[in-house]
């Protein structure tokens, strides 16, 4: 078989630059180590419990169905099917007063007045002026190759918008929040509520997180049948337009020749050809260091590789639970519309828990549990058996368990039974609901994908500079390597991590450009849009 291009890599980037090739008329491959597609997008039946469903790794999916691939892919028409909950968000808190996110923005903010009126009208400033600010700067942004660092901020502070954002940005959330709000719950809600993107709460450069969450019409949504059902989705649109997925197939090495990728080397020896191009999806590790001929990667570029950073918050312990009933949270009684709250957080009460939270992650000790999660089978019956349910909760937690992450396998299901503690103390009937239970650790999650480096779902910290046209380092922040016909894709080029397929979307973008092929649906170049700012 003669192959246009490969793709490393089958997580739902990989598979959406895929797609889009192949719609092309372009013949691609992709090639993945694992047995099954879609990298996070996981939904395991617990071999122990027929049945029951777990999301093993993504589960809340923001906006999937505004992402521009999910209408230019049809992927309804693949399979695809989302759900929206209302409540989308409920902080619980430890007297069981709820601060919640809903879908209607009045509901969010008469929410917010229960705790602070003076916040709950900041809460509808911020949301009011950040509107055009996400709608004609950061969404075109995140779907767009991104510009330079100095031609963006000159064409930014051309207008009143771009210079707001400038403004805001400048901030950490932590400094945003002490700034404009003034009660301790809500600004640790908010504050928890951004931080599920893994942004470093203390770093300057993220200000305008919070109100760009705020104002954006995105919320948080769950894939029908389970979140794996959009890679299936995904798979069965890069098999329509006649591409190909082998699975259990192990690199060890990108082929180059005269000067130019051309192909790769499985661990078997078998060598498979390119026309036009080779993608990773992998991280800069991976893509640089393990898969490149150390001679034909120039010293800087090696240097900048292996310093790319991971987050050291964005690690996550998960339990899950099979149950005989859905969690009843005492905080019902008062507050009856969080028998349907999507996404619920316990343990947080006030914004100074995140200075505990950062110092043991820092230390490689375990903080007092603040944990979040959902019960699935509440919104999909499909995830259980008639009459059960699924549950789960995240909790970020140091890779470096005790300075050594093996520590997790002795210590994940002594943890486990603290976080199901908490959770029996806002949810009693737990105590007898339980069928089964079990943990991952993040120990396990970097065993299943080792793309996640030190368990870090987003690829690749915020920090360092490794933002925008510098992710993952100055000169390979286009989607383009320094060897010619070599690309990158994945979740450690901009905009980043979490179920976007932004990554794979730009990257199809610049490939398509590059290979002088039109791409009708490619929105227009970013600087054009932010020249027309007024």
């Amino acid at each position: 078989m003669s192959w246009d291009g490969i793709i490393i890599g089958a997580g739902h980037n990989a598979l959406v630059l895929q797609a889009y090739l192949g719609r092309a008329g372009l013949k691609i491959l992709s090639i993945d180590r694992r047995h099954i597609a879609g990298g996070g997008l996981s939904t395991m039946e617990d071999p122990r419990r027929p049945g029951f469903l777990h999301n093993t790794h993504a589960f809340f999916q923001r906006a999937i169905t505004q992402m521009p691939w999910y209408a230019d892919l049809e992927l309804e028409r693949h399979g695809a099917k989302y759900i929206e909950p209302e409540l989308n968000v409920a902080m619980i808190t430890s007297d069981d007063r709820s601060l919640e996110w809903w879908t209607d923005i009045e509901r969010t903010v008469s929410s917010f007045e229960k705790f602070s009126k003076k916040d709950a009208e900041t809460l509808k400033r911020w949301q009011s002026d950040f509107v055009p600010i996400v709608r004609d700067i950061l969404s075109w942004e995140a779907k767009s190759p991104p510009l330079p660092t100095k031609e963006r901020r000159a064409l930014l502070e051309n207008s009143a918008a771009g210079r707001r954002l400038l403004e805001v940005s400048a901030l950490s959330p932590l400094e945003f929040v002490h700034q404009e709000f003034e009660n301790p719950a809500v600004k640790a809600g908010l504050l928890f509520f951004n931080g599920l993107r893994e942004v470093d709460l203390r770093v300057k450069g993220f200000g305008h997180h919070i109100a760009a969450l705020l104002a954006s019409p995105a919320k948080a949504q769950m894939s029908r049948g389970g979140t794996a059902a959009l890679a299936r989705a995904l798979e069965n649109t890069v098999r329509g337009s006649g591409g190909e997925i082998r699975l259990n197939t192990e690199l060890s090495r990108i082929v180059i020749e005269n000067g130019k990728a051309v192909g790769i080397e499985t661990r078997e020896g078998e060598i498979i050809r390119a026309k036009t191009f080779v993608a990773s999806a992998l991280n800069p590790q991976q893509t640089f260091l393990d898969l490149l001929d150390e001679k034909l990667v120039p010293r800087e570029i090696r240097d900048l590789a292996s310093k790319f950073q991971y987050n050291l918050l964005a690690p996550l312990f998960a339990l899950h639970l099979n149950l005989h009933e859905a969690p009843r949270y005492a905080a019902a009684k008062n507050n009856p519309a969080l028998a349907k709250a999507f996404m619920v957080i316990m343990g947080l009460d006030h914004v100074d828990q995140f200075n505990d939270i950062v110092r043991h992650h820092e230390a490689g000790t375990v903080p007092d549990t603040v944990m979040w999660g959902a019960t699935p089978s509440l919104f999909d019956s499909t995830q259980a058996p008639r009459g059960k349910h699924t549950a789960f909760m995240w909790e970020k937690l140091p890779y470096h368990l005790n300075n050594d992450p093996a520590t997790w396998d002795a210590y994940k299901d002594k943890h486990g039974e603290k976080m199901l503690q908490l959770w029996r103390k806002h949810a009693p009937n737990l105590e007898g609901a339980v069928i089964d239970a079990f943990t991952r650790s993040p120990l396990d999650v970097e065993r299943e994908l080792p793309n996640m480096r030190e368990a870090d779902l987003l690829i690749g910290a915020f920090t360092n500079g490794q933002v925008g046209h510098d992710r993952p380092f100055p000169g390979a922040g286009n989607y383009r390597a320094h060897i010619p016909n070599l690309y990158l894709c994945g979740s450690s080029s901009h905009p980043g991590g979490n179920v976007t397929g932004l990554p794979g979307y730009n990257a199809a973008q610049v490939i398509l450009a590059d290979l002088g092929i039109k791409s009708d649906w490619a929105p227009p170049p970013i600087s054009e849009r932010l020249k027309a700012l007024h």
